[in-house]
């Protein structure tokens, strides 16, 4: 009898909490569903992305910033203009694979770049920040969002120059394990810099491989590369057959990237795996710095578990909670010290400004890994900052909270879009 009794009792306590959850998660919902904030933002970000340039400071097309706003342009504009600026930078993609980071008029093609140019986009001139290694995986992604948003999979089969655009996803892709790779580590490389940034430390022309460049390996070449390669393999057609086994390189890449870049005693990504020379001096521990903006992509791609991810976001609100006007955008924490990165200050720009470019992204993350209510509860800060501001801008000060970087940047504007967009379904379903 008292068994029995005990098993009730057990079944009645299961059936009550998931009770409370479910009519928690229906509050949630609720809440969600009837916050104007919201819907304000949303509105304001469409307005602003009739645009494709990243923002006032800037003249080009930048695919890694079309990549986080393309979803957005697919509400602003036609299914047909949006195509066409992804088929540009497949216009401009190099012989060798390789995918142009910016795209501009010729005749404003006047800044410090070696431009690039093509017969297939006249008038037109491109160029590349050769440090970062996202520009491929970029334009994949954002081939994967077109046609998820327009169910248009005739891109695939479009011609550029005689290639298919599938073919010339899956060249993108074999670019970065030609010359972008470590056999060491079976890892994607790049230049030593701030976690996502394209700016290396020493003083000079910090955008551009040179003879002072450190090789490295970093969570956010990685994380995007992996995602990247998901994305082609979901678009892919039965009847198309790739050159290499993607999928296994996919799940390589995960591996390795546990292996090598997860710390699993402080459950956080190290900065860097150094190929050969760090560019830090020998008494500077950079492993105390937290790189969230790469943690960020890690979890979108699938590299984390919930409990990992509840951590991780942990981590990133506390580092966000020892500066007064900083969100969980907040690129990394501490900052490097200015003896050990001349070419950026603290507290600056990539080097512990707030960016929401990629804060915002956090928000899906969450999530898609079942913690909606934490989602909710920081995107708000973000969105408040819009409201304040009047505006969306590139960057903001931690410790002032004024606005930085470019105005009208395209690229908050779409990544908040996209974290309402991914509340709102949720909050959606809850409710049904």
């Amino acid at each position: 009898m008292k068994c029995i009794l005990a098993i009730f009792s057990l079944w009645f306590i299961i059936v009550f909490q998931a009770g409370a959850q479910q009519n928690h998660k229906k509050d949630l919902s609720q809440k969600i569903k009837s916050d104007s904030r919201l819907d304000t933002v949303q509105n304001r970000a469409l307005k602003l992305l009739s645009g494709f340039s990243a923002g006032t400071s800037y003249s080009e097309v930048w695919i890694r910033d079309f990549n986080t706003f393309i979803s957005g342009s697919l509400y602003a504009h036609s299914k047909e203009k949006v195509k066409e600026m992804l088929l540009m930078f497949f216009k401009m993609q190099a012989s060798d694979g390789n995918i142009a980071d910016g795209i501009v008029d010729s005749a404003s093609a006047n800044g410090g770049y070696q431009y690039i140019y093509s017969s297939l986009l006249p008038g037109l001139a491109a160029h590349k920040n050769t440090v970062e290694t996202d520009q491929e995986s970029s334009l994949i992604q954002a081939v994967k969002k077109y046609v998820d948003y327009t169910h248009d999979r005739s891109i695939l089969a479009e011609k550029v120059g005689g290639i298919e655009v599938i073919s010339r996803m899956e060249m993108a892709l074999e670019y970065i394990l030609h010359s972008r790779w470590s056999s060491r580590y079976g890892l994607v490389t790049g230049a030593t810099t701030i976690d996502w940034g394209d700016v290396q430390p020493e003083p000079g022309w910090g955008v551009a491989i040179n003879n002072k460049t450190k090789w490295c390996i970093d969570i956010y070449d990685n994380a995007m590369y992996a995602k990247a390669v998901q994305d082609f393999l979901s678009l892919k057609p039965v009847t198309y057959h790739p050159a290499k086994d993607w999928k296994r390189i996919a799940q390589k890449i995960k591996a390795h990237a546990r292996k090598y870049l997860w710390d699993e005693k402080s459950q956080k990504y190290i900065p860097h795996l150094y190929i050969s020379n760090s560019p830090f001096s020998g008494n500077f521990n950079e492993r105390q710095i937290l790189y969230t903006g790469g943690s960020i992509c890690a979890i979108l791609a699938g590299f984390n578990t919930p409990k990992e991810v509840k951590e991780i976001n942990r981590q990133i609100l506390t580092a966000a909670n020892q500066e007064k006007f900083a969100t969980i955008g907040l690129t990394v924490y501490p900052p490097y010290p200015q003896k050990e990165f001349p070419n950026m200050k603290p507290f600056t720009y990539q080097n512990g400004g707030d960016w929401t470019w990629f804060g915002a992204r956090l928000i899906r993350g969450l999530i898609d890994n079942g913690q909606p209510e934490d989602a909710y509860k920081e995107l708000i800060p973000m969105i408040e900052r819009v409201l304040s501001h009047n505006g969306f801008y590139e960057w903001y000060d931690v410790k002032t909270g004024e606005p930085k970087g470019s105005g009208d940047f395209r690229g908050e504007a779409g990544v908040l879009f996209d974290a309402i967009t991914s509340l709102k379904v949720w909050a959606a379903v809850v409710s049904e």
